[in-house]
């Protein structure tokens, strides 16, 4: 697996929970095991499908230090829509993109919220980091408004008027 920020490749911080959980540090768990890793004194991140309503973690976003978000395929785009939310709810820790997205979604993603995404080995192999680097430089003006700060192309007309 490769992360990528908008720095480029990083390390993968957050540790996979196995069988049983750690005693201390951080865990990434599936949303499944979320209720029994919040009866405990780790620092959480949780692994939620794009199907889940992020409704659902609105009574534990203070509580949770990462959020990854699984793509199934780069064409479906409910990952994004969720990352929105998420941020717009207030989450404010790390928001992880995982799955089989492509380099010319990395500004997209980064627009919606997410801080890093975390590719399979054969998108990789396919996309290096320079591709995805290369993405940041190429989108300028969106049409709707990022989470980023960054405004819509009718802000931009507006401020030209």
């Amino acid at each position: 697996m490769l992360l990528l920020d908008r720095t480029g490749a990083i390390d993968d911080l957050w540790p996979a929970a196995g069988e049983t959980l750690p005693e201390a540090g951080r865990v990434l768990v599936p949303l499944a095991r979320l209720d029994e890793a919040l009866e405990t004194g780790l620092e959480l991140g949780v692994d939620i499908p794009n199907t889940t309503d992020p409704q659902l973690l609105r009574p534990h976003l203070n509580r949770l230090a990462m959020i990854s978000v699984d793509f199934p395929g780069f064409a479906d785009g409910r990952g994004f829509s969720i990352a929105r939310c998420l941020r717009t709810e207030g989450f404010l820790g790390r928001l992880r993109a995982a799955g089989p997205v492509i380099s010319d979604q990395f500004a997209y993603l980064l627009q919606c919220g997410y801080d890093e995404v975390a590719l399979p080995e054969d998108v990789a192999e396919r996309q290096p980091v320079g591709h995805w680097m290369a993405q940041l430089q190429t989108i300028s003006a969106g049409y709707q408004r990022g989470i980023a700060g960054r405004g819509s192309i009718l802000d931009q007309r507006r401020g030209h008027a």
